[in-house]
């Protein structure tokens, strides 16, 4: 019997070997790519008017529910700025009967995420709660909606946090640069340059009755979108909803602001000294294009190979082949206004000329594409596209962009297809289009005393000179 085994044992010895050695001397055949399938959008309202988008998705019983209303630091007045961001950071530092420490204590214990954000054209609040637990959950989402506390205490304790990081900044190379480059291309009186984290002087100004008043401004029925995704039937969401945001009172609806940019004239270099610092943080670039452009699948691939992977052109130029620095990116900002072109990373001081020659060199030749280079993109966009669905939170907000931007019913269903079907013409087009290096803003930001004579060599245009108080100001106050 044992000899019968030994036998069996090394018979199987060959196939064992062989399945241990793959053949590895190239890549399997991809296959065809499926397009992804999300569940239909169901739609109702509550009884004051307030849309709801819900997506079912019953395999786990999670319930994400974000409320959304136009507003954020593009509506802010320039005696206001900031001013958006301090309510939403406040609604959840006490509201209805619960102080700050007691509707942290019951977050905690019923194991959820309750937050409020402000971003530039639209803000909101977002729970992700248990299905077990929703009941609970949405009284304190109720009460953060409408009923937020906004109290002295806590006010002075945020307005505090927020200069002293404002103080902050001004040691943060990779904040300068970026601060920089938004207001030069879009002037430090618009909304995407000036920033959303306000001034010293405004942050001192806010009271509580001036965040109250921003608060009910845009948080109100007329205003206010719900989007749902997770584990629950129509009927019964619309009646817990109904319960929780029935009664929010109407108002005024907004629209988002429309904001001009400037156009970029000529190249110019933006140095700004950093004494001492060991790496040069570099942001190039120009205005872009918003985010309903017929242009948007084909910008997709295009600065894919551009510079969002990790095996774009640019990531492996300035950190695979040369290791100036641990990564290079590029990407456009798409929102409802016209965003911005933004190539960028943070090089070592001494190569800071060599890595923005190559820079230079990669934006130059992006409109010299394969049809490899096609494929590849196409492919790495379309196979990631699934994983912005895998969970419920991410569905939600995938679905607020949608309602949001106007997008199409089937547009993620459609999706991977509108990838896939972009061609080699059309992608050179508009990379020769919508990426430019005869109208470009370079921002640096390094010690000057290392980094100035080789920049000038580089002979790519006017060298500008800015201080970090010229970006951000003095160093407030506390």
């Amino acid at each position: 019997m044992k000899k019968l085994i030994l036998a069996a044992v090394v018979s199987a010895l060959p196939v064992l070997v062989f399945a241990q050695n793959p053949d590895r001397s190239k890549a399997p055949d991809l296959g065809p790519i499926q397009p992804l399938v999300v569940p239909a959008m169901e739609t109702f309202k509550l009884s004051n008017g307030i849309p709801v988008y819900f997506v079912r998705k019953d395999q786990v019983p999670l319930l994400q529910i974000n409320l959304v209303v136009s507003g954020g630091s593009a509506f802010e007045k320039p005696s206001e700025l900031g001013l958006a961001g301090l309510t939403t950071d406040l609604m959840t530092e006490g509201a209805g009967k619960r102080n700050a420490l007691a509707l942290a204590d019951e977050i905690d214990f019923l194991g959820i995420r309750l937050d409020a954000y402000a971003g530039s054209e639209f803000m909101g609040v977002n729970l992700f709660a248990p299905t077990s637990r929703v009941d609970q959950a949405l009284d304190l989402m109720k009460d953060v909606v409408l009923n937020p506390t906004f109290a002295e205490t806590e006010l002075n304790r945020i307005r505090k946090s927020k200069l002293v990081s404002l103080g902050q900044n001004h040691d943060e190379a990779r904040v300068i640069a970026s601060t920089a480059f938004s207001q030069i291309i879009f002037g430090k009186e618009h909304a995407f340059g000036r920033g959303a984290a306000g001034t010293e002087t405004t942050l001192k100004s806010f009271t509580p009755k001036e965040v109250k008043s921003f608060h009910t401004t845009y948080f109100n029925s007329k205003n206010a979108w719900i989007v749902v995704a997770g584990a629950i039937d129509q009927k019964t969401l619309k009646n817990k909803l109904e319960t929780a945001f029935g009664k929010m009172k109407a108002g005024k609806s907004f629209e988002t602001p429309k904001l001009p940019v400037p156009s970029v004239a000529g190249r110019v270099i933006y140095l700004i000294d950093k004494p001492g610092a060991a790496q040069s943080e570099l942001r190039i670039g120009h205005a872009g294009v918003n985010r309903m452009t017929p242009d948007y699948f084909n910008l997709t691939v295009v600065n894919t190979i551009l510079g969002g992977s990790f095996t774009s052109r640019l990531n492996q130029n300035i950190r695979e082949e040369h290791g100036y620095a641990y990564g290079a990116s590029s990407r456009f900002g798409f929102q409802k206004n016209t965003g911005a072109f933004l190539a960028a990373s943070a090089v070592q001081t001494e190569v800071t000329d060599s890595a923005i020659y190559e820079f230079m060199k990669e934006l130059n030749g992006i409109a010299e594409i394969s049809e490899q280079d096609l494929s590849r993109a196409r492919n790495y966009v379309a196979l990631s596209f699934p994983s912005d669905f895998a969970d419920v939170q991410s569905i939600a907000d995938n679905v607020v962009s949608q309602i949001f931007y106007g997008l199409p019913k089937d547009y993620f269903n459609t999706y991977t297809g509108n990838i896939l079907n972009v061609k080699l013409d059309a992608a050179v087009k508009t990379a020769k289009n919508y990426i430019r290096t005869d109208n470009l803003v370079i921002v640096v930001v390094g010690d000057k005393a290392k980094i100035e004579e080789k920049i000038k060599g580089l002979n790519l245009g006017e060298v500008k000179y800015m201080s970090i108080e010229d970006v951000l100001g003095p160093v407030p106050q506390i």
